[in-house]
């Protein structure tokens, strides 16, 4: 079963085998996470890669060389832009599945996640950290051999940071893992 915890911090800075981007469906460089992203690995490299790929649905992801990054991969998913859909909470559980399933098809070991849809996309961030905990143990449920040994949820701010923490205390003494 892999290590889910929280770390404080600029995704670019993690030290994994992939970070995951919260992209938009165009898997253009836009702002804040996708912005960081996309500058630290090499902007016009990571957009020709995205490019190749067209687009990415809601609640899919798509893979990416890292580039300049020291993580070897960039998986990007596009998470539902909050009070869009009825089906909301689904599409951003997806985004979690969808990367991690594609982490797992390159066996790697370790992947860092933003909150994802929790910035312009204005999803409530108590409710997406549960739904990202969820989602990601769930996945391990489902995946006993997978190869991967650390899940990161990367908080940018201490109050982000905090809240992580708190939900993942809350589901360690409810749940072993």
């Amino acid at each position: 079963m892999a290590e889910i915890s929280c770390v404080q911090g600029n995704i670019v800075d993690q030290k994994t085998d992939a970070i995951v981007n919260a992209a938009n469906k165009q898997l253009f460089g836009g702002s804040g996470v996708c912005g960081a992203i996309f500058d630290a690995a090499g902007y016009d490299v990571m957009t020709e890669a995205c490019q190749k790929h067209g687009h990415c649905e809601t609640g899919d992801a798509v893979i990416t060389p890292g580039f300049k990054l020291s993580a070897q991969y960039v998986i990007h998913t596009v998470g539902p832009v909050y009070g869009d859909n009825e089906n909301d909470a689904e599409l951003l559980r997806s985004c979690y599945w969808q990367s991690l399933n594609l982490a797992e098809e390159k066996s790697l070991n370790s992947i860092a996640f933003p909150l994802i849809s929790t910035g312009i996309y204005s999803y409530p961030k108590e409710e997406a950290v549960r739904i990202a905990v969820d989602s990601i143990r769930e996945f391990f449920d489902d995946n006993h051999a997978s190869s991967i040994e650390q899940v990161i949820l990367c908080a940018y701010n201490e109050e982000d940071a905090k809240l992580i923490s708190k939900v993942l205390k809350k589901y360690q003494k409810s749940t072993p893992w």
